[in-house]
């Protein structure tokens, strides 16, 4: 509860979403990253790409996964943003790197693309606004 109320005391823009709809919005694209990350998984695992296909994967993975601890844990804006930042670096090296290779797993990140664009405006945001 402490940190539901710390991030709801946050100065927030008006275009800011309404808290209930991160958690479908997010369990869409987990089965999106499950399904196309398992992939590139299982192609690099079977040499049909090179490792450095699946790294840009492995580390959006790790940065995705440190992103709450950050925001919400250490509550700490501008270490979120800077993480944010580097899921969406890492997405799109990606995406770029996967497309010779499969161009749907590719095509499926866009809407994960489209969110993390979003949610770095906001987090970017947030801290600014937060400074």
């Amino acid at each position: 509860m402490n940190t539901y109320n710390w991030y709801s005391q946050l100065i927030k823009p008006s275009w800011s979403p309404p808290s209930w709809l991160f958690g479908p919005v997010w369990t869409f694209l987990y089965v999106l990253i499950v399904i196309s990350f398992g992939k590139v998984f299982v192609m690099t695992w079977q040499k049909q790409a090179p490792f450095i296909v699946a790294l840009p994967f492995i580390l959006n993975i790790i940065f995705n996964l440190f992103f709450t601890p950050l925001q919400f844990g250490l509550k700490n804006n501008l270490l979120a943003s800077l993480d944010i930042l580097l899921i969406l670096i890492t997405l799109i090296w990606a995406m770029i790197a996967i497309y010779p290779y499969l161009h749907w797993v590719a095509y499926i990140q866009i809407p994960y693309l489209l969110w993390v664009s979003f949610a770095t405006v906001l987090q970017l945001t947030i801290t600014y606004l937060n400074r």
